[in-house]
């Protein structure tokens, strides 16, 4: 079953609810079981690290430098009692640092934001973004992606009690939230060409603009969507099914970098060994209610 086919379903499950959310407690991560999955993924052999010069300066840094977020509930999200980040791209990033450095703690955080996340790799500041962060030519101009890992598509937002809006269609002179530096106002562009959009920095921006009721809709990344109404406010609802292309999440890379191939060749290990399949079904499927793994995207 597809990733698209999963979100279809989640979405109808959602709308026959009613209420906008099926998830109004909040479905916590089972951290026990993403510890012991990371705690036991693979480690590459001295030479395998060695003959990637990506790989080599981070194991002579000693740490993995990670741009990425720590507040998306599903891919990555800080729980302040134990200072770890657990999620579906949480769990990715300590598994290759792990493959690298023997030790998933081994990581060196920094914030990134959608309108930051290049920046920050061509400052050299970070070695490597994870954070639901879509390929696009545009962003491909100025670094390198390794993947795709997942793929999502576009989805609509609105307030539960909103019965004006039923899916991208309605949005024709609504006020329509999207993230500033996202792939939102492209699509807004092509699919929802005559609402008024407003930019956000933010997606925790956006949201409150919502449910501020400054704007009619907030129009993102589905999965994103899927992630803040597993959060489970019950104000909210997801108005009609995922739409627009395809949108591959990949792994952002320094341009150039010989690091595509070598975290590729970990994505392929570690789709084959059954540990991508594990990790989503710990981090999102059981959490949204989806119980048939997908298939993860080819890779090149």
């Amino acid at each position: 079953m597809s990733i698209t086919s999963i979100l279809k379903s989640t979405a109808a499950a959602l709308a026959i609810a009613g209420s906008g959310s099926l998830f109004a407690q909040g479905t916590p991560i089972d951290a026990a079981a993403f510890d012991a999955l990371v705690a036991g993924g693979p480690v590459a052999s001295a030479d395998t690290v060695a003959a990637s010069p990506w790989a080599s300066k981070i194991k002579q840094a000693g740490a993995l430098r990670l741009g990425g977020t720590q507040t998306s509930n599903l891919f990555s999200l800080l729980n302040e009692k134990d200072g770890r980040m657990r999620g579906f791209d949480a769990g990715l990033a300590q598994l290759i640092t792990r493959y690298i450095l023997g030790d998933a703690s081994k990581i060196q955080f920094t914030q990134v934001n959608s309108s930051t996340r290049e920046q920050v790799l061509i400052n050299g500041q970070v070695d490597m973004v994870m954070a639901t962060y879509s390929i696009t030519p545009a962003r491909a101009e100025k670094i390198s992606f390794a993947g795709p890992y997942y793929t999502s598509q576009a989805g609509v937002l609105v307030k539960a009690n909103n019965k004006a809006i039923q899916s991208y269609n309605d949005l024709g002179g609504k006020k329509v939230a999207t993230q500033a530096g996202s792939t939102g106002p492209a699509i807004l562009a092509q699919f929802a060409p005559k609402s008024t959009v407003q930019e956000f920095q933010t997606h925790q921006e956006a949201l409150d603009s919502l449910r501020q009721g400054r704007v009619d809709a907030y129009v993102t990344d589905y999965t994103l969507l899927l992630n803040a109404l597993s959060l489970g406010t019950g104000d909210a609802r997801l108005a009609g099914a995922p739409f627009g292309a395809q949108d591959p999440y990949g792994i952002g890379l320094p341009k150039g970098s010989d690091g595509v191939a070598f975290v590729n060749a970990f994505l392929k290990k570690i789709e084959a060994d059954g540990t991508w399949a594990k990790l989503w079904t710990i981090s999102i499927g059981q959490r949204t209610g989806s119980t048939a793994v997908p298939t993860p995207p080819a890779l090149p």
